[in-house]
Formats: structure tokens, C-alpha cells, sequence
């Protein structure tokens, strides 16, 4: 099933049908871009776990929605064009019990470092979707202000059992932007020196769709 939903995704990077795939796009909105060239590059874990992925199941996604159950790190919540992180159903009783203190009240809305919805816990990829290369400075700026609230549930987490020396510059999340021509690909990690905690990210690459090969 998982290869049959490739080969029909790689039918829009076909040669043949590539250069009209972009031409249609490239004058178009953000929602066009995300509908059309969004699932190629990211494509999604949900649809792919129906489609018989059942490791993935453990993953739920949000589009568009803003991170309101995240214990906010600027006056401005998160909403990235899509996000993957973990649901509910993914931890067990007595997991779900130990984070309960530090989560709250989470249908009413409370906030807490380890949620970003009230549906999504531990985030770990973002994808923000822009028209033109100088928007996509804006679309990175916004993926490092989610994934920073990402990597920092991880953190405050192991702080929790004083092992967050184990997360010294590893990468814990990734973030994807992307216009109808251009994609960039960061991973997200900390950098820790005792209680203080400083956020990075790190350039993976970066790659033109319209390239000829």
C-alpha cells in the first residue's frame, strides 16, 4: 500500500509532466502550493498509516492550527501550516499519569512545555509553506519558532530526571520550508551549559525542484 501511494505521489515528478505540474503552481496562493507540492515533500503520516504504515500510528497531525496548549515562548502561538508529533494513544496509563502534573487541565486549554494541542504532544516536524524566495526567510523564521518550543519539551522532560546532558547538541526535531521552486531542510537541537538551555537549528539542505538533472 505504502508503495502504491508513492508511485501515484511521483506521478507530478514525472519529466513529462513535471514543467506543467510547476507552471500551474507558480502564480498561484499558499493554499495551492500546500495542497498541490506540500504532500510530495512531506507526505502524510496519517494517510500513510491508513493505508497500512501501522508503525505510524502513533503520529497525529495538525494543519494550520495554532499551538495553543504549548507554554507559549514570545506573545506570538505557533501555527504552522502542518505539524507531526505524538498523540494521545501513543503513551501508555501510567506514562500519561506521570506527565498528568505537568500537563493540567488540557481540554479546558491549559498549557504546559510537553503539548502543542490539545490532541498533539512532543511535536517534532513542522512545515511552513511560502510564495518566493525572500518569504521563505520568513517561513524559516517561523519553523525555528516552533521547533524551538519543540526541543525545548524534550529538554524540560529529561530535566525532569536530571539526564538532559543526553540532549547536548543531538538534534530532536525537524522543520521544512518551501515554495513551489525551492526547499530547505533544518534540524532543531539544544545546546546545554548547566540550567541554561540555547536553541539552534542546522542547515541539512537545500535543493531547487525546478533543477534540471
Amino acid at each position: 500500500c505504502r508503495l502504491e501511494i508513492a508511485c501515484s505521489s511521483d506521478l507530478l515528478f514525472r519529466d513529462d509532466i513535471f514543467k506543467r505540474t510547476i507552471r500551474k503552481v507558480e502564480d498561484r496562493n499558499e493554499a495551492r502550493v500546500l495542497r498541490d507540492i506540500t504532500p510530495l515533500i512531506v507526505p502524510s503520516a496519517e494517510i500513510l498509516a491508513t493505508y497500512g504504515a501501522s508503525e505510524l500510528e502513533c503520529l497525529i497531525e495538525s494543519t494550520n492550527e495554532g499551538w495553543n496548549n504549548s507554554m507559549p515562548l514570545t506573545g506570538t502561538c505557533p501555527q504552522p501550516d502542518y505539524s507531526v508529533g505524538f498523540r494521545r494513544e501513543a503513551f501508555t496509563d501510567s506514562q500519561l499519569n506521570k506527565l498528568s502534573p505537568f500537563i493540567g487541565d488540557w481540554i479546558s486549554g491549559d498549557q504546559s512545555f510537553f503539548m502543542a494541542t490539545y490532541y498533539m504532544y512532543f511535536p517534532f516536524l513542522t512545515c511552513e509553506v511560502k510564495c518566493g524566495a525572500t518569504a521563505l526567510d520568513i517561513a524559516d523564521r517561523q519553523n525555528a519558532h516552533s521547533m524551538t518550543l519543540a526541543v525545548r519539551a524534550i529538554v524540560e522532560l529529561f530535566r525532569l530526571v536530571k539526564r538532559e546532558k543526553e540532549l547536548h547538541r543531538n538534534i530532536l526535531a525537524f522543520s521544512i520550508s518551501h515554495d513551489h521552486r525551492t526547499v530547505r531542510i533544518y534540524g532543531h537541537y539544544p545546546v546545554i551549559e548547566g540550567k541554561d538551555t540555547t536553541f539552534y537549528r542546522h542547515p541539512i539542505r537545500e535543493f531547487s525542484l525546478v533543477t534540471r538533472r
